[in-house]
């Protein structure tokens, strides 16, 4: 996690503080859309923004008073799981399904979370979710975002959440 000490006063919250926001708005919705319950927070050991193997990201813009992009990254079996517990039907491999449920939780997740950042979250607008997924892919934004990252264990996988903040 790297805000600086500028977005940290812009921000008016610390980067604990924010980081402990955005995990209780991930666990809420994957115990509630997904039935994925008692994730467990790992520390971050990966940079958040680049190099995927065999992922699907699923990406949100936010633009208003703070501009930036809210990102899920999840490996593609467990985001075939995570589209069998929201939807409730069986999925058997990446495709339209997995798309949208993922492009889904990032849009619930960037909704709860904009909540933070100004009071009501009415200040700040929400892209349409954006798919992306492969063997292998970079994602680049802007040089040093401002960006705070929290990454969860599964029983037998991870997957992480980014909100990288650009130039206001």
């Amino acid at each position: 996690m790297t805000l600086s000490n500028g977005m940290i006063k812009s921000l008016n919250i610390n980067e604990e503080l924010l980081a402990q926001k955005l995990m209780r708005d991930v666990k809420d919705i994957f115990g509630t859309m997904v039935g994925l319950e008692d994730l467990l927070h790992l520390p971050i050991q990966i940079d958040p923004v680049t190099n995927f193997k065999d992922c699907i990201s699923a990406m949100v813009g936010m633009a208003g008073t703070f501009n930036g992009l809210v990102s899920l990254h999840m490996p593609s079996d467990l985001a075939v799981r995570a589209t069998c517990g929201m939807l409730g039907m069986d999925v058997t491999e990446a495709g339209d399904d997995v798309n949208d449920a993922l492009g889904e939780i990032a849009n619930m997740i960037a909704g709860s979370f904009k909540q933070h950042l100004s009071k009501g979250g009415l200040d700040i607008h929400l892209s349409t979710p954006s798919v992306v997924y492969g063997k292998e892919y970079v994602i680049t934004l802007s040089k040093n975002p401002d960006q705070i990252a929290v990454r969860f264990a599964t029983d037998d996988d991870w997957f992480m959440v980014a909100v990288a903040f650009g130039d206001n």
